[in-house]
């Protein structure tokens, strides 16, 4: 499982044309399921996309976590996290998990996140999206599970 995790100053996702999504302070996680993920390897990521420390302290550092700071997230699914690049000018799809297996995996993810988090939103599995944000520092990290 990959995330890719922006700390945002407030990120807009709309479907259709409508604004579906809306947060403020906090992380857009785009998130890519690759074949071999289960509940396992989702809980692991969830811990640590809540507790990652992206967020200045009072002396200015990253100790705080968008927990700490009560602040939102929006979760997005995203297969071409999991693209395979290093050979050719064509992205491959092999190690993404498929469609069928993915969806059900991200309901439960946002599932569970809304249980520990209540600030967190999410788009629509397979939705073409329309995202918008406002990058903070800009801040953005790959996390792996």
């Amino acid at each position: 499982m990959i995330c890719l995790i922006q700390r945002v100053r407030s990120s807009q996702l709309h479907i259709e044309g409508a604004l579906h999504a809306e947060i403020g302070q906090g992380l857009l996680a785009l998130v890519g399921l690759e074949k071999d993920d289960n509940e396992t390897t989702l809980a692991k990521m969830l811990d640590k996309l809540y507790a990652y420390r992206v967020f200045s302290d009072t002396e200015g550092k990253m100790n705080l976590s968008v927990k700490d700071i009560d602040g939102e997230v929006l979760l997005v699914s995203q297969f071409t996290l999991a693209a395979e690049t290093q050979k050719g000018l064509r992205p491959g799809f092999s190690s993404a998990m498929p469609p069928a297996s993915a969806e059900p995996l991200f309901e439960t993810m946002v599932a569970q996140a809304s249980r520990r988090h209540a600030k967190t939103k999410s788009g629509v599995f397979g939705a073409d999206m329309q995202i918008s944000l406002l990058n903070d520092g800009p801040v953005t990290f790959i996390l792996r599970a």
